[in-house]
Order: C-alpha cells, then structure tokens, then sequence
C-alpha cells in the first residue's frame, strides 16, 4: 500500500508540473521570432542537447528519447521515467553600430514520461514546445514636426502533445511512431504612440490546431558485449492547417500593453480572413551513434522543406518566393564516464559535449532605420556549442539511477546582411530524469 501511494503521488506530481507548464508563456525577446511561426525550438532531452542535440541514433532504457520514437522500445519491463527540463537565459544583441542590449528569460522546456506496455513494445508521452514567438521593438520618428514612436510587438508559439509507442519485432530492429496534437495562439501588432493624442494599434491574431505525426526506425549492430553501432531514421509528413486570421485597426487612450485592462476608444477596422492555408513542411532526419561501455559519440542530420510552403502574405508582406528556406541541421556530440560501476561518485558522472549548426528557416524584411523602407532580404545562420554533467543518483533498494543534468550552451545567430541583428544567447539548463521502479510486483504486504 504504501509503494502504491508513492507511486500516485509520482503521478499526481507529474501531471501538476504538466497543468503549470500548459499555462507558462515560453520566453523570447527575439525580434527574429517576428517571421513565420517563431523561433522553431528543436527541444531536445537534457541529456541529448548537452551532447548538442543528437537523438536519431540514440537508443538507451535509462532516458526519454522523443527525437526518435522507435527508441521507445529500449526499456524494461519494470521501469517508468519521469523527464522534466527547465532553463534560463541570457540574450545579447547587437546591431551594427556596436549597441547592444541584454534579455533575461525562463523556460520550463518540457515535461515527459516513457513507460514499458508489453515485452519489447515501450511508450512515451509529454508536452513540448514546437516554436516561440515573442518580440517587442520600435522607433521614434519624425514626419512634419509631429514626433511619434512606431513600436513592433508580438506573442505566442506552437505547442505540442505527444503521445508515442515502439516495437521491437526482431532483435536490434525497432520501429516507432509519434501523433502530437500542435495548437497555439499568435498576436503581431504595431502601435504608433504620438506625442499627444490617441494611440493606434494594427493587429493580426490568429489560432492554429492540427495533428502532426513522426515515423522513426533504428537498427542496432553489435560489435561485441561492450559496444554497438545504432542508426536511426526518422520521417514527419507535411502539415496543413486552416485557421481564421483576425486583421483589426483600434485606437486606445494609452498603451495598451502597458494597461492590459484598457477599453478601446474606437474600433477603425476588424476583419476576419477565413481559411487562411498554413503549411510546416516534410522534415527527414538520419544520424548514427557509437556506444562503448565508458563512451557515446553520435552525428544527426535534419533537412526541412520549408521554400515554398503557405503561409499568409498578410502577415509579413513577402512574397512565397522570398519567405522560406529549405533547411540543413547537423548536430554531433559525445558522453565519456571514467567507470560507470565504479564506487567513485566522481567517478560514474556523465561529461558531455557537443555542437550543432543551422540556416533560419525564414527570411526577413531588411529596413533603412532612417527611411523605414526595405532595402534587402536578409537571413542568418545558427551555431551552437553545448557542455554538461549528469550526476548520477542510485536507488539502492531497486538499483535504479536516476540522473540530474546540468547543460550549459550558446548559440549565436549570425546574419548574413548588414543592418541586421546580432543574437548571442547563453543558456544554463537544469533537467531531473528519475527512473522508479513501477511494476515490480511485491510478494509479500
């Protein structure tokens, strides 16, 4: 009775920290987030991003390992993981006239659980971020001596609940699959505050909700008792969305955003674009990791056919020609342990590296920041460099481990035309993995 009652408040526990993760805002002060869904957050389990992110290859019974859903069935019968990932943030940016200003922001990134259903089937799920949008940016301006301040702002993101199961058929052969339901709200303003005078507000808001899928698969050759080569392959399909976009021209008696409760002075225009068409594109992913008994390295790849997918032209006044990228990610990293049974604490901790690399997936409207007009289409790419430790934490009545991860990374955005942005971003993020033994079943009360 009482390891039952243990058991149920894990439980209660977990679904509490899922409620408040439902309801936080994931932080951004990016003016990047600006095009198309957001910043597209690629989430990665604590362990994989410290070792910059890879995941199609990776295949343990100890970690979640939503990356590739065929990794599912690489636990136990016995076993039930709690995942949980929370980090802070510090964002630098710089134009280039050397200014520069600084962000502070935390996330809960996600929250997961994996659990075995039948001998070789295993199962997973949880909630994560898809994309973040977040911004709030302007300028003060002149036109015949009347000076007003022209401010950018917007919110919101996409996320998504999975739930996944895999199947080991054959001996070092799994397959597995994801369904995730994508939902979030998006807000995109701009605001002219006048010296005196009404404030007006252009705004375009909008809700999206669809179904999205993952197709994964890894095969596994062992070396010998002690090491193994792991591929893995994973395959998303295209996602169209309809949704009603909401263009809506209002005037306040002050800032809104500043005084969230204020009533509008006069409502100009609202609209209501019907059936708008959204579209995420057909995404494959490949990598491949080597496992000894004290070592893992590992190497992921991930393109994205992003050109050409809809999107509405009312949201960012680009044509399909310019708006989308198709993308390239590779990710690669490696864990060493001195002795993984050592008595040692030092001894049996995880040290972790790794680094990743990227091309946005959206380009951007370049403007004179004296004129206001646009002058180039411009983009950026992003490099990352991750390290981190996972301390070891054994259950010596079940012999299970849990491990606390600590990841430290940086990222930088690096545009490729002048006038743009300049992003640094150092991240320190702290993730539990608590493995309970769940099913054992007692012979004795």
């Amino acid at each position: 009775m009482i390891i039952r009652k243990k058991h149920f408040s894990l439980l209660i526990a977990f679904l509490t920290i899922t409620t408040i993760i439902f309801a936080q805002h994931v932080g951004s002060d990016s003016p990047y987030s600006r095009y198309g869904y957001g910043l597209l957050m690629n989430p990665a389990p604590g362990v994989s991003e410290a070792m910059g992110g890879i995941g199609y290859g990776l295949r343990r019974g100890q970690q979640v390992n939503w990356i590739n859903p065929a990794s599912y069935s690489k636990l136990d019968t016995l076993t039930l993981i709690f995942d949980l990932g929370l980090s802070g943030h510090l964002a630098r940016m710089n134009d280039n006239t050397g200014a520069s200003r600084d962000f502070y922001n935390g996330n809960l990134d996600y929250a997961a659980i994996h659990f075995p259903l039948l001998r070789n089937v295993g199962a997973s799920a949880g909630l994560l971020p898809y994309s973040k949008t977040g911004y709030n940016f302007g300028a003060t301006h002149t036109l015949s001596n009347l000076q007003y301040r022209e401010t950018y702002r917007g919110t919101g993101g996409l996320t998504q609940i999975y739930a996944g199961i895999a199947w080991e058929p054959f001996r070092n052969i799994s397959a597995g699959a994801n369904i995730s339901y994508l939902f979030g709200n998006f807000s995109h303003s701009s605001v002219v505050i006048p010296a005196a005078g009404l404030v007006g507000e252009t705004r375009h808001s909008y809700f999206l909700r669809k179904l999205k899928y993952d197709l994964g698969i890894q095969l596994t050759w062992p070396i010998d008792k002690t090491r193994s080569i792991t591929v893995g392959a994973v395959y998303s399909p295209k996602v169209n969305f309809t949704a009603n976009v909401n263009p809506s021209e209002i005037l306040y008696a002050g800032d809104p955003y500043e005084n969230p409760g204020l009533r509008p002075s006069q409502v100009l225009r609202t609209d209501t674009l019907r059936n708008a068409v959204f579209q995420l594109p057909h995404t494959l992913g490949a990598g491949i990791t080597y496992t000894t008994r004290r070592f893992l390295v590992g190497l992921d790849g991930t393109f994205q056919k992003w050109k050409h997918m809809n999107y509405p032209g009312i949201l960012d006044n680009l044509s399909p020609a310019d708006r989308f990228n198709n993308v390239l990610r590779i990710n690669t990293g490696m864990e060493y342990i001195i002795d993984p049974m050592g008595q040692n604490f030092f001894h049996r901790v995880r040290f972790r590296g790794g680094f990743s690399c990227a091309n946005s997936y959206t380009n951007f409207s370049v403007n004179d920041p004296l004129t206001g007009e646009k002058t180039a289409i411009g983009s950026f790419r992003e490099y990352g460099f991750n390290i981190g430790l996972g301390l070891p934490f054994k259950d010596y009545i079940s012999g299970h481990t849990s491990l606390l991860n600590i990841g430290f990374g940086y990222t930088r955005q690096q545009p490729d035309t002048d006038r743009m942005i300049r992003q640094d971003m150092f991240k320190i993020s702290v993730n539990m993995n608590i493995n309970e033994l769940w099913f054992f079943k007692r012979q004795f009360n």
